[in-house]
């Protein structure tokens, strides 16, 4: 599996807009969706920073990520533009590879 984490610091007032685009059937799922190897998001708040989140991308491998960034490049980079209004601060925290992905 590959993991990508990405750190975000939401604008004040603008969390509930943020957490529904990044969140379960927002448009970031829904645009990774349209790929094979997308295993899901994880969407996170920090309990004690508000306005500070993280999100956890999982893919079956980092070519089924690649070969997603380069069909999707024009769409992902368009929703990346609309999103920036969100944030004050976007960071990609790193790419890991996993060895052996918990089963839930």
């Amino acid at each position: 599996m590959y993991l990508i984490v990405w750190e975000f610091r939401v604008k004040k007032g603008r969390e509930r807009e943020f957490e529904k685009i990044y969140g379960a059937g927002g448009g970031w799922t829904e645009l990774f969706e349209s790929a094979g190897g997308y295993l899901g998001t994880e969407l996170g708040s920090d309990a004690a920073e508000p306005g500070r989140y993280l999100t956890l991308d999982r893919w079956s491998s980092r070519r089924a990520y690649e070969e997603f960034r380069r069909a999707a490049l024009p769409r992902y980079e368009a929703l990346d533009r609309i999103c920036e209004e969100l944030t004050e601060q976007e960071s990609r925290l790193g790419s890991f590879e996993v060895a052996d992905p918990v089963k839930t």
